[in-house]
């Protein structure tokens, strides 16, 4: 197997506050193969399973790239739909371990988050993020779309506004456009004011009742109980489009710049 894809890494911190840190690293602009998905939604389930607690945050490493989506070269590995179906659940699985944890998930982007990347962002509770933190669905560029982050997506800042960055895919928007809108709660000037301002508010909401933040958590993902199915199905999708000679053409075209 290519080393790239068996690259990156999954680490989990719980400190004695009960806030766990789940972060993420791959060294190809913290794009996410399948195995690191798996591994990222096994450490948000486990961690959303320990009684010791009480706050969850979601990072990744690095200070320039929060998550750069999809790995190209797993893409290109993909050779039939029953490989690109199970490729494109590694973002279901993600998204639907960030819904189902009973724990409330702070999201900390530090930089750029596009494709998947923008999806694994919108699925946090609250999220903090840099003036640096661009946002771009860059799917439709390559020939699939943004089916299986979309729903994500479409919750936090609504039908309209995943649409235009959906359209317009070669576009980054704004931290302070993805902030309007509801994708990020706070924006911060550099990565030591994020991270000064994600560990006051972890730091807060640990000292909640864990039974009302618990209740909250379900308040807040209401309606969204059928995700299961319907990511599956929109992962179906992508994996069959993954496999079209002009998303082949155009992921060439991308490694090769």
């Amino acid at each position: 197997m290519n080393d790239i894809l068996t690259a990156g890494k999954v680490d989990t911190t719980t400190y004695a506050q009960g806030i766990s840190t789940i972060s993420f690293f791959h060294p190809s602009h913290n794009s996410l193969p399948g195995a690191l998905l798996t591994q990222l939604a096994e450490a948000i389930t486990a961690a959303g399973q320990d009684p010791a607690t009480k706050v969850i945050i979601l990072r990744s490493e690095g200070d320039r790239t929060f998550c750069a989506g999809a790995s190209f070269d797993e893409l290109l590995a993909i050779e039939n739909e029953a490989q690109g179906l199970l490729f494109f659940s590694g973002f279901a699985k993600v998204i639907n371990a960030c819904r189902t944890c009973p724990t409330i998930i702070v999201g900390r982007v530090q930089g750029k988050a596009i494709g998947g990347g923008v999806g694994v962002a919108a699925a946090t509770d609250y999220c903090f993020a840099t003036t640096q933190a661009a946002v771009k669905l860059s799917e439709l560029v390559i020939g699939i779309g943004p089916f299986v982050v979309g729903p994500a997506v479409e919750r936090k800042i609504g039908l309209a506004a995943f649409g235009q960055l959906a359209l317009a895919a070669t576009e980054f928007r704004s931290a302070e456009w993805a902030r309007d809108r509801g994708l990020y709660a706070t924006l911060t000037d550099s990565v030591e004011a994020l991270d000064a301002a994600v560990a006051t508010f972890a730091t807060t909401l640990a000292s909640y009742n864990p039974e009302a933040l618990a209740e909250l958590k379900q308040v807040l993902w209401a309606g969204t109980e059928h995700w299961d199915t319907l990511l599956a199905e929109r992962a179906a999708i992508s994996g069959r489009l993954v496999l079209s000679d002009f998303t082949r053409r155009a992921i060439q075209q991308f490694k090769a710049r």
